[in-house]
């Protein structure tokens, strides 16, 4: 029997995010079946686990094929949520997916292409259990907009939104006016979370001759700091602050005022920097959308209003 199913994808560079499921963006390409317990992907012959060893960051994610490989997993995930997919069904997948705004000029089309791969039906092996699916279409949206589109009917009546989404290595910002985006005041910055650690890192071990992971990092901005000395707190706690008001600065830069915008705070990495983002002076009324499915969800919020315009 033919079936249908909207997998919504958010390729994070530190996570990848569905409607239901959160991963880390990491992929091992095994000889042989893994050991019994493991979760796998068998797809043309080769055997794939997840890792939590993320990718190294790529602008452009098409150079790449582990993505693909990480977009069956998402959709083998999603497939084993679904009891009443049979191993002989051919299940039709619709693949929204996002882009950050800045780049869907250049890449939308690209990135289309590339994630609906052949457009035949291939077969996964997931765990043992087999599926046959087709990736029937495939349609990308900008990141940030999407995740606005959750929360529409209260953000649709303000005059001047700005969304900020700190992802894993880059910071993305799109201005909507009254519900509509206003795609001359976006961008892509390269002040992510992993841009911080990196910096911090490096920064710690010139200043303290001491090397902090980011393991230890994220302790201390969640507020775990029993196991470190206060010296090394307070110095991590000084470089988060600074680089939460850089990137606040960076914005204003650009033209976009955080104290007259009504600022939605979006991603991993607002999450994480909650605390430090709320003790700037730079911020006039904002929201956080704590949901790191966010994206995910908008886009297929967004790829249901677009197949029903046609």
């Amino acid at each position: 029997m033919i079936k249908t199913l909207t997998v919504p994808v958010d390729h994070g560079n530190r996570n990848m995010k569905t409607r239901n499921l959160i991963f880390t963006t990491g992929l091992n390409l095994l000889d042989r079946k893994p050991s019994r317990g493991e979760d796998y992907l068998k797809y043309e012959g080769k055997y794939y686990t997840l890792s939590e060893k993320r990718i190294p960051y790529q602008r452009d994610k098409t150079k790449d094929p582990r993505f693909f490989i990480l977009t069956l997993f998402a959709i083998a995930k999603e497939l084993e949520r679904k009891k009443e997919i049979q191993p002989e069904d051919v299940v039709q997948i619709q693949l929204p997916i996002g882009l950050p705004p800045k780049h869907m000029a250049e890449l939308c089309e690209k990135y289309e292409a590339f994630f609906k791969g052949t457009g035949k039906v291939q077969e996964l092996d997931y765990n043992g259990k087999k599926y046959h699916i087709v990736i029937q279409d495939t349609m990308a949206f900008p990141q940030d907009f999407a995740a606005l589109v959750t929360r529409y009917e209260e953000l649709v009546k303000v005059p001047k939104v700005v969304g900020i989404d700190i992802g894993g290595f880059t910071a993305n910002y799109l201005l909507m006016r009254f519900g509509n985006p206003d795609m001359d005041y976006c961008d892509s910055l390269e002040m992510g979370i992993i841009t911080m650690y990196n910096q911090i890192i490096s920064d710690i071990n010139s200043e303290h001759d001491l090397l902090l992971e980011e393991a230890d990092i994220d302790s201390i901005v969640k507020g775990d700091t029993q196991y470190y000395e206060d010296t090394i707190v307070r110095a991590v706690e000084d470089k988060v602050q600074g680089f939460v008001v850089d990137l606040l600065h960076s914005i204003r830069e650009r033209g976009i005022d955080t104290r007259t915008s009504y600022v939605v705070f979006i991603g991993g990495g607002s999450k994480l920097l909650k605390r430090f983002i709320e003790k700037t002076d730079r911020l006039g009324q904002y929201l956080f959308i704590e949901d790191l499915r966010a994206n995910a969800d908008g886009y297929g919020i967004l790829y249901l209003m677009s197949k029903a315009e046609e």
